[in-house]
């Protein structure tokens, strides 16, 4: 036999996501490239790893041995590597953050020059909605979650990092005078939602609520990158974080609607269990983020003061 640490971590994943299209996603590899990897080292074994039963794949009890044995492979080839950078004095092991999904476009600029400076840390970084943000966070699955509604269940601590404005968006086909009246507007335009669990949402549903309107409710969609193309497509409008739609508003592909009420200004907060008994990693990262937040606003988020 002759597998690569690369394929048995593709395998791994596979069997943690139960999917070759999730694994190539998380793993930030096209989905060919992962099903050649998946081929080649079922390839070396003369039972078979995995089912495909109509277009789902399922993992057989031998392939759940293989993974389980190429796990602790895997986590001794990341001891072996520690070892060498703490031999060397330099800083080791994993940070975990969990993050909401538009938090996508914040926080990898707070995490690229802390990795850059520190070769022996492991990112596990976890895009996904609000709910389940918090419930990793609640489960002491993560070190960190990045937030933009704070948890009112939880007993946390908080590091500001960055404002969050959410405006109304729509593409450019149509034109809006200034100071609409929120009620005005909101009976005209079909609105799309994010899913159940989104932080946005819930922000977007307690300004209609606030401002008591009624709203044409047009779709529902799950990504923050689903409701941008669907409102590239002319398909309605919707109440979006800033963050997201840098490029589009530059490229006029997008337009802020004005509207009374609005923007929306939330925070975006790195947040971790009160009392938490931090690796030290974490502490070094916030003692990073502390140091050095300001600047990588000023560099990374200026343009945000345009709008």
């Amino acid at each position: 036999m002759n597998y690569t640490l690369n394929q048995l971590q593709i395998f791994l994943k596979i069997v943690q996501t139960q999917s070759v299209t999730k694994a190539s996603e998380e793993l930030h590899l096209t989905q060919p490239a992962v099903s050649i990897q998946l081929k080649n080292f079922q390839g070396q074994f003369d039972i078979p790893l995995t089912e495909v039963v109509g277009r789902k794949i399922y993992i057989t009890d031998f392939g759940r041995e293989i993974a389980e044995a190429a796990e602790n492979i895997i986590n001794q080839v990341n001891a072996i590597n520690n070892k060498t950078f703490a031999y060397k004095g330099q800083l080791t092991g994993k940070l975990k953050i969990s993050v909401v999904s538009t938090g996508k476009y914040v926080m990898p600029y707070f995490l690229a020059d802390f990795m850059g400076q520190h070769p022996g840390v492991e990112l596990l970084m976890d895009v996904t909605n609000k709910n389940k943000v918090v419930k990793s966070l609640e489960n002491n699955e993560v070190d960190f979650a990045l937030v933009s509604i704070l948890p009112t269940k939880l007993n946390i601590q908080k590091l500001d990092l960055l404002q969050n404005k959410l405006y109304l968006v729509g593409n450019t086909t149509k034109k809006f005078e200034k100071g609409i009246k929120t009620k005005d507007i909101f009976k005209e335009l079909p609105l799309i939602f994010r899913e159940k669990g989104s932080g946005t949402r819930q922000t977007m549903e307690n300004f209609i609520e606030r401002n008591d309107v009624s709203v044409l409710k047009k779709m529902e969609l799950t990504t923050n990158e689903a409701v941008k193309q669907a409102l590239l497509a002319g398909l309605g409008y919707s109440i979006m974080p800033l963050i997201g739609i840098k490029r589009e508003l530059h490229n006029d592909e997008l337009q802020i609607i004005p509207v009374q009420g609005l923007p929306i200004k939330t925070i975006w907060s790195l947040i971790w269990l009160k009392g938490k008994n931090h690796s030290p990693v974490c502490v070094s990262f916030l003692e990073y983020l502390k140091k050095e937040k300001e600047h990588i606003v000023q560099d990374k988020f200026n343009w945000y003061e345009e709008y």
